[in-house]
């Protein structure tokens, strides 16, 4: 039986539209496997059209998958700490751009206040970056939060080292993963991993 069967997950989604097409099926796995997922969506992804997809598509298919509400507002996110406390909060995508502001305690979108408020409760929050700027600026960010209680993260590894040196994504297929070991209060190992093929 699936350890996730009965737990509540949310899954924030930040503006790496490039990697929706991974996040996707990952979200319809982690519905199969019984969980309930609360989707949160942060502002680009809810208004921005891409060659990746239009905007209004991509909701439209995380209401497909999930069958709930899509969390769209700070106000709306808030609750998921005191009221509505979720068994862990999943962020992927989680832009370089959000892993800045998380790592320096900034809550300016309803992804980032889910996140906060399921810290709050002291349950896991789970990330999975995908960033061209993780071996540059942003390193010292997630470093930041590779040290924080109850941050855990899907295995990363560097998606193209030599047309883009300091980009590091995670490999999406190891979320449902490393949530369970998440849930036992374990990070899934390796952390770093190679992702670019020989």
């Amino acid at each position: 039986m699936s350890s996730l069967k009965g737990k509540t997950i949310g899954f924030g989604l930040t503006g790496s539209h490039c990697t929706y097409h991974e996040v996707f099926p990952v979200m319809q796995q982690l519905v199969d496997m019984g969980a309930t997922v609360v989707p949160v969506l942060s502002y680009t992804v809810q208004k921005t059209d891409t060659r990746f997809g239009e905007a209004a598509e991509h909701l439209e298919t995380i209401k497909k998958i999930t069958g709930e509400e899509l969390i769209m507002t700070i106000p709306d996110a808030e609750p998921l700490g005191p009221k509505r406390p979720l068994d862990c909060m999943l962020i992927a995508p989680l832009t370089g751009n959000s892993t800045s502001k998380f790592a320096n305690a900034l809550t300016d979108s309803p992804v980032l206040m889910a996140a906060k408020a399921t810290l709050r409760n002291e349950s896991p929050v789970v990330v999975a970056v995908s960033t061209n700027d993780a071996l540059g600026l942003n390193g010292v960010n997630i470093m930041r939060l590779m040290a924080t209680k109850n941050i855990y993260f899907v295995p990363l590894g560097q998606d193209h080292p030599f047309n883009k040196p300091n980009s590091l994504v995670a490999d999406m297929s190891l979320i449902p993963e490393t949530i369970e070991a998440a849930l036992e209060g374990k990070q899934r190992q390796p952390v770093l991993i190679e992702r670019y093929p020989n």
